[in-house]
């Protein structure tokens, strides 16, 4: 992954159905598309309303506009998805395979981050071999619970220097750069990310 700057990890919002496919698969291509013109460097499918064979047709959608750029495309929690539509690798969660398990099966190059909420969390995904973590919410979110703050970002990141953790939860334009102040890797994003307007305040930013 490029690390000359901070990652940035596009989320895609998770509101593709199969009633609604077509439609949104071309608002997924055109933000995809900004994203990866932007020098965004990560980007992860997590369509979970979408049936396995629409999650692999819009995957492979995307796989030609990230291929041969700076630009990592993930599959939410699907590994045999990503592998057979020629994506970079999956994102897993607390419910997916455990990480050493896709580790094994899908070999070395296959980029893997998962979701984290604690310090066990990291640990245990660092002893499977993962590429990166996702650590959060960071930010108060009106669905989450109550957030990790800063402090505890800054905390995991001191403890697990030098393995790239990213914050998660509620970061926008406007609080990016306190994920940023921290040893964070860098930061993921949704609602920021979806908004191509935003996603260029964001970018320009860091440029």
């Amino acid at each position: 992954m490029p690390a000359q700057r901070p990652l940035v990890y596009f989320i895609t919002d998770g509101t593709a159905t199969d009633d609604n496919f077509e439609s949104a698969l071309s608002a997924i291509v055109s933000t995809v598309t900004a994203a990866v013109q932007m020098g965004v460097s990560l980007i992860q499918v997590r369509e979970k309303q979408l049936s396995a064979k629409n999650l692999f047709d819009l995957s492979a959608k995307i796989v030609p506009i990230t291929r041969n750029t700076d630009t990592r495309l993930l599959i939410n929690d699907r590994a045999d998805i990503a592998r057979a539509a020629g994506a970079d690798g999956v994102h897993l969660t607390t419910r997916s395979l455990p990480t050493a398990v896709v580790r094994e099966k899908f070999g070395a190059d296959f980029l893997i981050g998962v979701s984290t909420h604690s310090a066990s969390e990291i640990r245990s995904a660092i002893e499977g071999e993962a590429d990166f973590v996702v650590f959060g919410p960071v930010f108060r979110m009106a669905d989450k619970g109550k957030p990790t703050g800063k402090e505890d970002l800054e905390m995991v990141c001191e403890q697990f220097d030098g393995f790239p953790v990213l914050g998660l939860g509620g970061v926008e334009a406007s609080n990016f750069a306190i994920v940023l102040e921290t040893k964070a890797a860098g930061f993921a994003a949704i609602r920021a990310l979806n908004d191509i307007d935003s996603m260029r305040r964001i970018m320009n930013s860091i440029k």
